[in-house]
């Protein structure tokens, strides 16, 4: 049988694709754009007709019927990372959480940590070879595709088709739904003097020829503007965005001193704008490719002068990092902050960046702490953690004493707080 008569045989509606679902599955969902949402909004609209059925992904960005407290003992959320959608469930109890980094998650799937009984997943058009390209999110999709007892595909003319490790055969799929509905886009966050300042200090750092990861956020973005006159950037990132696509067109990436993978932008998966995605089409300088690999700290490290880049809540008088939570109310989730930390500390000629506003609440609170909130949890740990900086200044920690963190730290708090700070350092025998 020829791939175009097999993708006919396994065409099927939305609601004939949820037949394939039973009580008591675990659906996989990729991360972000990656989640198909004619596939999801057929499931939340019949609900009601499954038992203990969970939908397990990481940053949802659409809120779905089944993200419903009343219904959860039909269709539940269970979040490797919290989005908007479902951070609500989480804080009151009904949505429940995975802890693990990001890098980890394939092998959880592989070795039957966590359940994948269904995969649901956007996807490109099939190709003239009968390949679909999981161009949005590689993430752990494609472990959950080879423990999955069936994958069912929303194949959509707008998913680009991305070159990497992120292709699904025909043969591996037991159901096809079609859709055209545009992708979701996501557009930079709102960058102000405070994000502007910090971006400043990181950029200053970054020489000409590092490589690059860097995490969504304002600050991280305010890095990116400043970039542009940089030369021969390369990119080995979690997630590609349209901060990387505009480093490319000012032509400061060239990935051309790249010594892993020279040549390549390699990611994870997409979240930007329809130029974005139109930009990784067939786009032989992208691949995409599972975060096991991609957030890996051992194989991003060998990016030599790999820069890592990624934000915080808060940080304590030794240098722990609360990036998840709010004291013990989850917030969003481990992801790969830690495993790109620890990336850049095995690079020769590495940097890792955590960066963090100094105060909160219209300058009200400290985001330098003498020890986090209680409960928190910690998603970078102290030996981990290279260079911390605010709108204050730079703190560089690794190889320093406890003290002498203590005194970088308190630096670049706010100066209304930098008091405050050395009195409880006093107390607590720091200083």
């Amino acid at each position: 049988m020829d791939f175009h008569s097999l993708y006919q045989q396994k065409r099927m509606t939305a609601a004939d694709a949820l037949r394939i679902v039973q009580n008591g599955d675990t659906i996989v969902v990729p991360t972000g754009v990656g989640e198909p949402p004619a596939l999801l909004t057929a499931l939340s609209e019949q609900r009601r007709d499954f038992r203990d059925v969970q939908v397990a992904q990481i940053l949802p960005l659409r809120k779905y019927g089944y993200f419903d407290c009343d219904t959860s003992e039909h269709v539940r959320h269970l979040a490797y990372f919290l989005g908007g959608p479902s951070r609500p469930g989480c804080q009151d109890g009904w949505i429940d959480f995975v802890p693990a980094y990001f890098s980890e998650l394939p092998t959880l799937l592989d070795r039957g940590y966590l359940p994948a009984d269904v995969v649901f997943s956007m996807a490109s058009p099939m190709d003239e070879h009968g390949y679909f390209s999981l161009s949005l999110a590689a993430d752990y999709t494609m472990a959950a595709i080879r423990k999955a007892r069936a994958v069912v595909l929303e194949v959509n003319p707008n998913v680009p088709f991305a070159n990497g490790d992120c292709h699904v055969h025909i043969s591996q799929v037991a159901g096809l739904i079609e859709s055209e509905e545009p992708l979701l886009e996501v557009g930079l966050p709102k960058i102000g003097p405070v994000q502007e300042a910090i971006g400043k200090y990181v950029a200053d750092l970054i020489p000409d020829g590092a490589t690059l990861q860097i995490g969504y956020g304002a600050i991280p973005d305010a890095v990116v503007m400043q970039l542009t006159g940089k030369q021969d950037l390369g990119v080995h990132t979690e997630m590609i965005g349209d901060g990387i696509m505009t480093l490319v067109e000012s032509g400061a990436v060239t990935n051309r001193r790249k010594n892993y993978h020279p040549g390549k932008i390699l990611a994870t998966f997409a979240l930007g704008s329809k130029k974005l995605y139109q930009f990784m089409h067939r786009n032989p300088a992208f691949e995409m490719h599972p975060v096991d690999f991609i957030n890996n700290p051992y194989l991003a490290g060998q990016n030599d002068n790999l820069i890592t880049i990624n934000a915080t809540m808060q940080v304590d008088l030794i240098g722990q990092c609360g990036s998840e939570s709010l004291g013990f109310t989850p917030y969003s989730g481990t992801g790969g902050q830690a495993d790109f930390v620890r990336a850049a500390n095995y690079s020769k000629g590495g940097k890792s960046f955590i960066v963090l506003p100094s105060t909160a609440k219209d300058n009200t609170i400290s985001r330098i702490v003498p020890t986090l909130t209680p409960g928190t949890h910690v998603t970078t740990g102290k030996n981990d953690v290279n260079y911390v900086v605010t709108e204050y200044g730079v703190a560089q920690l690794r190889g320093k004493t406890a003290k002498q963190r203590v005194e970088a730290l308190i630096g670049i708090a706010h100066p209304d707080f930098r008091n405050e700070l050395r009195e409880e350092a006093k107390r607590m025998k720091l200083a």
